[in-house]
């Protein structure tokens, strides 16, 4: 996860580090088409390194991970001790213009604010090189009664549809397939595929895989 306004993010994460299992799948396949062995990788907001772990296995092993949880990244490295994690927050903290390829697993959902996603994006758009390839796994708004429910109970919190809060004390968010087109703007669309994927809390979601290459 990367950090947000709201430093209770951070609280939770830290604590989640012991225990949630995450479950979005990776669309490796996919992934294959557009991406060489290689290529330099980022995960950005890397939790405790699963989708990094599956990436090595499969022979990407010029790649490394970011994330702001300091208990994720302890995490990772005992689970992991060959992958390359490290804790960082907005910017990165790498040069410009360094990786071929940088992955989002859920990490937007975890961002709520239109801001942060935005700056994020930045700075994803800063540290690839020209031709650079973004692959994001995320959510989708839904139209069941509960998601509604909840995000109509939050929209005048933080005056977007789509945020809700979980009792033990997260704030995610689903988005609309417009506001993706605009938070990827920088990026020719490659690939996109709605699913629906099982939340970490085991409930089933709409989501999405996307893939795009940053304009020249």
């Amino acid at each position: 996860m990367l950090k947000t306004m709201n430093m209770n993010q951070e609280k939770y994460w830290d604590k989640a580090a012991s225990k949630k299992e995450f479950t979005t799948p990776f669309a490796m396949e996919v992934f294959n088409r557009h991406v060489l062995k290689t290529d330099r990788i980022l995960d950005v907001g890397c939790g405790y390194g699963r989708v990094l772990d599956e990436l090595w296995q499969e022979g990407f092993d010029q790649s490394c991970g970011v994330d702001y949880s300091p208990k994720m990244i302890e995490r990772g490295k005992k689970l992991f001790p060959y992958l390359e994690l490290s804790e960082a927050a907005i910017p990165f903290g790498f040069e410009s213009n360094v990786f071929d390829v940088v992955i989002l697993v859920a990490v937007l959902t975890c961002i709520v604010e239109d801001e942060v996603q935005e700056l994020m994006m930045q700075e994803i758009c800063r540290v690839l090189k020209p031709g650079g390839v973004l692959y994001i796994n995320d959510f989708l708004i839904n139209t069941d009664d509960r998601n509604i429910r909840r995000y109509k109970a939050f929209e005048k919190k933080y005056n977007i549809y789509g945020i809700f809060e979980l009792d033990e004390g997260a704030v995610l968010r689903h988005h609309t397939k417009d506001y993706l087109a605009h938070l990827t703007l920088p990026f020719e669309k490659l690939e996109f595929e709605q699913l629906v994927y099982t939340t970490m809390n085991k409930h089933r979601s709409n989501g999405f895989y996307y893939l795009g290459r940053l304009k020249k």
